[in-house]
């Protein structure tokens, strides 16, 4: 089933398309594959970041949406990605980056494709855990920059996911939280011996 990639903010996608037309800003970027890619790049598949600040015994809190992430893509594959910030005067571009999260993104893309439900595409990042996931949310016609995981919905961490965490191994979020809950909870210290 197709993925509903919703539509990112039309002065996010501008601000990329000012950056990536940007000798500057490219040639500044550290991202050697950015700079040394031939022919045109261009940006795809907006995915909403979210951020998951606090997960507690009784579940998750609500996310917040923390920018809008782009797939830089020269000739047939994504070289880089492009972030953009919400700023007191909207929409900016904020950076270019490379690493392994860009073929990771791809490769849960393409499983997301081959499932059966349709789902709206998302990035949940969960700093606590360093980790992010693509989140698949079941609700294709909510608006993107809402909402908190459903206990239905499935999360495919990207590689290089936290040890004891398989990555690209889609998750119902009601399987996944009980892990990342007791990852996610501080070890009480033992007292000192008097």
């Amino acid at each position: 089933m197709p993925l509903h990639v919703p539509l990112a903010p039309a002065p996010a996608l501008r601000s990329v398309l000012t950056a990536l037309g940007s000798p500057t800003a490219v040639r500044e970027a550290r991202t050697p594959s950015l700079r040394a890619a031939q022919g045109p790049a261009t940006p795809e598949l907006p995915l909403p970041v979210h951020v998951l600040d606090r997960i507690t015994a009784q579940g998750l809190s609500a996310t917040r949406l923390a920018g809008w992430r782009f797939l830089i893509r020269c000739g047939d594959r994504a070289v880089a990605a492009a972030d953009t910030m919400l700023t007191p005067d909207g929409w900016a571009f904020s950076h270019f980056f490379e690493g392994p999260y860009i073929a990771s993104t791809e490769r849960a893309l393409q499983q997301a494709e081959a499932l059966q439900q349709q789902y709206q595409p998302r990035l949940l990042s969960v700093p606590g855990l360093y980790m992010l996931t693509l989140w698949l949310h079941g609700e294709v016609a909510a608006e993107p920059a809402e909402g908190h995981p459903a206990a239905t919905d499935l999360l495919i961490p990207l590689a290089p996911a936290p040890p004891g965490i398989s990555a690209h191994r889609p998750y119902r979020v009601s399987e996944l939280l009980p892990v990342l809950t007791l990852r996610a909870t501080p070890v009480p210290l033992l007292g000192s011996p008097a």
